[in-house]
């Protein structure tokens, strides 16, 4: 047990899913307060955290209101002008005489008087040039417990859990510049300087990114032989389901139809990436390949990362087989949460065939489900699924073919060392019958405005995302959280219906939101990214994102792939909490295309791997660090390696490999139980 963890605080890390050593070692900081240079006060941005140096100008004054005092004063230097406020804190007015300097550090706010810093920290200028460059973690948390208390307790898991055990041979740590595991592991959390920041992020995600490329492709190797043992042939059902279509496929869409077709009929197994954004038609291919499977008499899976997302896709493929009468597919479903009784009907119509095409989530693994002829696997958003997990599905008779599909933006070239030897299908096309979504980048200001947009398009029958980098409130760090929001937005728009979903909800929890927002229930959904894998809504038009500036942009483009599936006009309003020349530059990318790939190159350029000191760009299980849209570099250097080692021994069952194996059998122990949003 750590020191001064007893069992109400015990009970508060339970809630952030904290239940082990292992657990607190791995709960990496969201972001780091950093002690930067003062800035002249003619400088600071509006809606960050800076320190000043400044005279006090006038005299410092004290107002009591009740059982609330309230200390203020004006500081200036040539550059400007700016106030100062503290709250119940009469203490201060002691420590500040008209005319001396200090450094006061806090976040500046623009009201209608002029700049204002509200409870600013105070330094001497001696004492804050000690503390320049230096960082302190800032971890999310949940009500009753605060950053310092995580901080503690992180330092006292390193010290039961010992040394971490290295498994990277030192000549590769050498080759490829990484620093020790332990010692990442350790500075992750207290690094005294961006430096050793950028070292330890740099190992872990390498680290992240080589474990998931190396299972990729021990799975392969695992799986047998590339020879196709479900050849098929063309089939006129496909043929007859493309041209019964109400909408005509884009080129990309038949380009890549054509490549799957061909996989399937040919001498060796399938193993196909289809890449493409939000809503560029992936899913009606993965149905013509369900289609094509059936009609040669073999059966199909489509593994979803949700429940909600598994029935959507049930129900879209039940429609398609009555509107064009497909009479020989047979759709069912199967999730964790069906009756008894209707899970045991859908088992039973698995195994004897009756049911060929099988959609569902995790509960397609389960060791009771047995397949008659399972010729086809396909898994939506893959990387968010364990390794294991797609294996166990691939296991279920002889190797299947494999269909994985990704809307993250990742360059073709990284890609294939991405995926191993996966063949990329690239749909690169949106259907023509979308109208582009409306995009405007604001700063806080325009936050009202955007309450009376989204009660507007409320009125005229619409629902609305808002989406917040935070869950719950982080000591530190200044950035809108779901609940916070939720409440303010329940209050200005008392007539609408909100609910919140975020990360922490259990599955069935999250599903029950969801299919609420669905089904039209709730009007406005506040959220984290966990929408960014998210059931279609036509009828949702707009989508707010608080602290813009905080996503990647890859990410961005994404989450407003949520919105404009409808034939209604959508909006997307972009807010930065913050605002400056560079971050206005970054968002109105998202003004001027529309492509995710491309985005995502803009935002590497401008932010490049070394400023990824914010929210993490992931909310998957998978990657806590890493982000495989910017870290090019690590993607490529992961990748060579685990095809070396791969080259040299395919099993890695060397005594030479023995620690690289060991680490893989843990990673693939834990990624077992990975199923996240």
């Amino acid at each position: 047990m750590i020191k001064g963890i007893g069992p109400k605080t015990e009970a508060l890390f339970a809630k952030l899913h904290i239940e082990t050593v292992e657990d607190l070692i791995s709960y990496y900081p969201v972001h780091y307060d950093e002690y930067l240079p003062p800035e002249p006060i003619g400088n600071a941005v509006v809606g960050a955290k800076c320190a000043v140096e400044g005279r006090i100008a006038r005299g410092v004054f004290r107002k009591v209101t009740g059982r609330k005092t309230v200390i203020s004063t004006e500081i200036d230097d040539p550059t400007g002008r700016i106030r100062l406020i503290w709250f119940n804190a009469p203490y201060i007015a002691g420590m500040l005489k008209k005319g001396s300097v200090f450094i006061f550090r806090g976040i500046v706010r623009r009201r209608q008087d002029g700049l204002v810093m509200e409870h600013p920290e105070i330094f001497t200028l001696y004492a804050y040039d000690q503390k320049i460059k230096t960082l302190n973690p800032v971890y999310s948390l949940t009500k009753g417990l605060t950053n310092n208390a995580v901080m503690k307790a992180v330092k006292g898991a390193f010290e039961l859990a010992g040394p971490v055990p290295e498994y990277l041979p030192e000549a590769v740590r050498e080759r490829l510049g990484l620093t020790g595991e332990e010692e990442a592991s350790r500075k992750i959390h207290f690094p005294a300087d961006r430096e050793e920041y950028l070292a330890a992020r740099r190992r872990l995600a390498f680290d992240e990114m080589f474990l998931f490329i190396l299972a990729m492709r021990t799975l392969r190797k695992r799986l047998g032989e590339d020879k196709n043992e479900f050849p098929m042939k063309l089939t006129w059902d496909t043929e007859e389901m493309i041209s019964a279509l109400p909408f005509a496929l884009t080129h990309a869409q038949e380009r890549t139809w054509q490549e799957i077709e061909a996989d399937l009929t040919g001498s060796t197994r399938m193993a196909r990436l289809v890449q493409g954004d939000v809503g560029s038609g992936k899913t009606i291919l993965a149905f013509l390949a369900m289609q094509m499977t059936a009609a040669n008499g073999y059966q199909s899976a489509l593994m979803a990362p949700t429940e909600v997302l598994a029935r959507q896709h049930y129900e879209k493929l039940c429609r398609l087989a009555e509107d064009l009468h497909l009479e020989n597919l047979h759709p069912v479903l199967l999730t964790g949460s069906l009756r008894a009784s209707e899970k045991r009907a859908a088992l039973a119509a698995i195994a004897d065939g009756s049911a060929n095409a099988v959609i569902g989530t995790h509960a397609l693994i389960e060791e009771r489900v047995a397949y008659r002829d399972l010729a086809l696997v396909i898994t939506d958003e893959q990387h968010r699924f364990g390794v294991c997990q797609r294996e166990a599905l691939a296991k279920k008779g002889a190797p299947p073919h494999m269909m994985v599909m990704s809307a993250t933006p990742i360059p073709r070239t990284l890609g294939i060392i991405w995926y191993g030897d996966l063949s990329v299908s690239l749909v690169d096309e949106l259907p023509g019958n979308r109208l582009p979504i409306k995009n405007c980048v604001v700063g806080p200001s325009y936050r009202p405005a955007a309450m009376r947009f989204i009660k507007k398009e409320a009125e005229a029958g619409h629902q609305a995302y808002v989406i917040c980098p935070m869950i719950e409130e982080a000591e530190g760090l200044e950035a809108e959280n779901v609940f916070t929001a939720a409440a303010r937005i329940r209050k200005e728009l008392s007539d609408l219906t909100v609910g919140i979903l975020h990360g922490r909800m259990k599955p069935a929890e999250k599903d029950k939101v969801m299919e609420a927002f669905r089904d039209g229930e709730i009007t406005v959904l506040v959220s984290t990214t966990v929408v960014e894998v998210g059931v279609d809504v036509p009828n949702a038009t707009v989508m707010l994102v608080e602290n813009a500036e905080r996503f990647g942009l890859a990410q961005l483009h994404q989450l407003r792939g949520r919105v404009g599936r409808g034939s209604a006009q959508s909006y997307c309003i972009f807010l930065a909490g913050q605002e400056s020349e560079s971050i206005t530059k970054r968002m109105e990318i998202l003004n001027r295309s529309n492509d995710g790939f491309e985005i995502a190159e803009k935002d590497f350029e401008l932010r490049g791997p070394g400023d990824l000191m914010g929210i993490r760009q992931s909310g998957d299980a998978v990657f806590r660090l890493a982000d495989p849209a910017s870290d090019r570099e690590i993607v490529k250097a992961a990748g060579e390696l685990a095809a070396f080692y791969m080259a040299e021994d395919p099993m890695l069952a060397g005594q030479e490999l023995a620690p690289v194996r060991k680490r893989l059998d843990r990673y693939l122990s834990e990624s077992a139980k990975t199923i996240t949003l």
